[in-house]
Parts: C-alpha cells; sequence; structure tokens
C-alpha cells in the first residue's frame, strides 16, 4: 500500500498569523513538522500544501517538497484531495497531518496508516483515552465515541452527565483516507450535525462513512498562539 502524508499549511490565522513560518528553537515549525513526518516508515513521501507563496519558498529552502494549493479552501481534507487530484504519482492512502504540532511523534502517523491493513476501512483517526477529568465537558476537546471495534458512531465537544469509571477518549485530530474516498466526501455538503458542532468529521458518518479510530497514547502539543511557542521552547530547550 503507496501512503502519502500530506500537511495542510496556511499563512492566515486568527490568533496567530504567519504562525508556519514561526521560530522554535532555530527551526520554523513547518520545518519541525516535515521533519518528523519523515520520520516516519509507514509514508512513501511526505508534502507540504500550502497556498501563500512565503510558505511555499521557505520548504523549498530547507528541502522539502511542497505545492502551491487553491487559497478557497474550506478545510485541511479539501486541500489534501486537491494535492492527490494534482500528483502524477498514485496513491492509496492519504493521511492528513496537523501543520502546528512541531513535535508529532511519527508513531502517531504509522498507527493510523496500520488501520488501513484491514479491507473495510476508508477513513480512520485516533483517539487518546481522556486522564484529566475536565476535559470530558472541555468544549474546545473534541472527543471520540466508538465501539468495541473501533468503528465511531459519534463526534462531540462535550459529554452531557459523564459516567463515573466509564472511559472517556478526546479525539486526535490526524485522518487517513483511502484517496478515492478522500475525493467522494470532498464533494459532500456540510450536514447538519458538522455545522452544529463544528466537527467536519460528523459530515462524512451523517452520510454512513465509517471511521475507524485507533486507541493512541500519544499527543502532540498543538501551537495556537504565540504563548503556546514559548511554553514548547521551555519544555523543549
Amino acid at each position: 500500500m503507496k501512503i502519502i502524508g500530506i500537511i495542510p499549511s496556511r499563512y492566515e490565522s486568527s490568533r496567530f498569523p504567519g504562525k508556519p513560518l514561526a521560530d522554535i528553537l532555530g527551526k520554523s515549525m513547518i520545518q519541525r513538522v516535515y521533519e518528523q513526518c519523515k520520520k516516519a516508515s509507514s509514508l512513501s513521501k511526505v508534502i507540504v500544501a500550502t497556498d501563500d507563496q512565503r510558505i511555499f519558498n521557505h520548504v523549498l529552502s530547507f528541502g522539502g517538497k511542497v505545492i502551491m494549493t487553491s487559497n478557497s479552501h474550506p478545510s485541511g481534507t479539501d486541500r489534501c484531495n486537491e494535492v492527490i487530484q494534482s500528483l502524477e504519482e498514485k496513491y492509496d492512502v492519504a493521511i492528513n497531518i496537523q501543520g502546528d504540532e512541531p513535535y508529532i511523534n511519527p508513531e502517531q502517523i504509522d498507527e493510523v496508516a496500520s488501520l488501513f491493513s484491514s479491507e473495510n476501512v476508508s477513513i480512520a483517526t485516533l483517539a487518546k483515552k481522556i486522564e484529566d477529568e475536565s476535559l470530558i465537558t472541555d468544549i474546545n476537546s473534541p472527543k471520540a465515541v466508538f465501539d468495541t471495534n473501533g468503528i465511531a458512531f459519534n463526534f462531540c465537544r462535550k459529554i452531557t452527565n459523564p459516567e463515573k469509571e466509564k472511559a472517556y477518549f478526546k479525539h486526535i485530530g490526524i485522518y487517513g483516507y483511502l484517496t478515492k474516498t478522500l475525493a467522494k466526501i470532498c464533494k459532500l455538503p456540510p450536514s447538519d450535525n458538522e455545522i452544529k458542532e463544528r466537527l467536519e468529521q460528523l459530515r462524512w458518518l451523517d452520510n454512513k462513512y465509517l471511521i475507524k479510530v485507533g486507541i493512541t497514547t500519544h499527543e502532540g502539543i498543538s501551537v495556537d498562539t504565540p504563548e503556546d511557542i514559548e511554553k514548547i521552547k521551555a519544555q523543549m530547550g
């Protein structure tokens, strides 16, 4: 199975414009993400998908592979699909990797890739058991709800009336798709549940696509604000 890792990377951000180019201990954030992805043994290729010339030029400057994409995409999923459709080389699976986790563990990428060893898997993602109970009702920390076979039946921002002694799982925002499935889901209109929860994966569930959820013990540190950069520097420096 041939798998490509795609890192959607936009310059514009309401809280942190230019975030991909922010310096973290001598390297830009996008370079650190790219280099971590290159360590994943499951990936045949890693490519940055951007809509900004500054990011495009920067990725080339450190020897990375990059493609310019439209600035009108509503999501990283759509940006990944444009990459797949534009490449002459064909891939079986595309993994959509967050561009704001500079120290993403390559094992997470391989964990997503491994889920495609089952024939019926067309979309896959990860979840991590919640240890901090405050996250169960934190709307900024989406949850994955799935059965004993790892098939998702819901994603939500808040668990209402959580049960004691029950395990809950935080959704980790990395996705894998069969490339033929990726092309199909990008043609779907937003669903009511997706709009309500602001979670695009609900569109796929609402349209009867199965989402396989793998359980991971890894969780990267994401960067949303300049203050997050300083926290990472303090931890890593």
